[in-house]
């Protein structure tokens, strides 16, 4: 059955890595503030599967308050990066609702929620968090990478309507991340234990690690598709 991109914005550009089979499960997954999909793209690429669909969207371009305001790849406003710091909650929503449109687009080309994965690295982990939480579909498992949970003093009432509450959960994060501190990670991955059903989240960290990825986290990210997407 064949979709059209075009009524789903983000994929009209999306960076997808197609299958060397026929694809049976996809992997969504958002990229960093001022980042793009290539990157992630190419990082998945390295640990792909055949059956699996790796899809990695562009954030659009807005201007950031963290940053001066500066027009860069952003999935919503940023005004700081601490617990309290004031939120962008209209454009934190807009956005996981454009990724719950990607979702939907992919059920609809035949394959079902409980075989997508959701994630993403920072500001696209943060993202991937919240989308996947107040998913109305029951999805495979969630890939948080660097980041935090946006609103998270709206949770856990926001997944109240949510069919994830068993949703499994990886989360890593560097030791040295100069960005978001490990500990705001930390507090992260307790927060979302009162969210979901507490051992299904995953909390891994990663000596000498800075606000990137590492060899060692891109495998557990492997084995974690791996496990929730198995070949049908």
């Amino acid at each position: 059955m064949c979709g059209n991109n075009m009524s789903v914005p983000l994929l009209a550009d999306a960076v997808t890595v197609s299958g060397a089979e026929r694809e049976t499960a996809a992997v969504i997954f958002l990229h960093g503030l001022g980042d793009t999909g290539h990157s992630w793209a190419d990082a998945l690429s390295s640990i792909r599967l055949p059956y699996v669909k790796y899809i990695c969207p562009h954030a659009p371009r807005i201007p950031v308050t963290l940053n001066m305001k500066m027009v860069m790849p952003s999935w919503f406003d940023l005004m700081g990066l601490t617990p309290d710091a004031p939120e962008d909650e209209a454009g934190i929503k807009k956005a996981a609702e454009n990724i719950k449109a990607i979702i939907e687009h992919e059920m609809k080309n035949g394959i079902p929620p409980n075989r997508i994965i959701l994630g993403g690295f920072s500001q696209g982990g943060a993202l991937s968090l919240y989308t996947a939480l107040t998913c109305q579909h029951q999805l495979a498992g969630i890939v948080a990478l660097s980041c935090w949970l946006p609103l998270h003093k709206a949770f856990p009432q926001a997944a109240n309507n949510s069919v994830n509450k068993d949703i499994a959960i990886l989360q890593c994060h560097g030791e040295m991340d100069p960005m978001i501190p490990v500990r705001f990670g930390a507090l992260t991955a307790e927060k979302l234990k009162s969210v979901v059903t507490p051992t299904k989240v995953q909390f891994k960290t990663y000596p000498g690690v800075m606000h990137n990825s590492c060899p060692q986290e891109m495998m557990a990210v492997k084995e974690f598709i791996e496990k929730l997407l198995p070949r049908i």
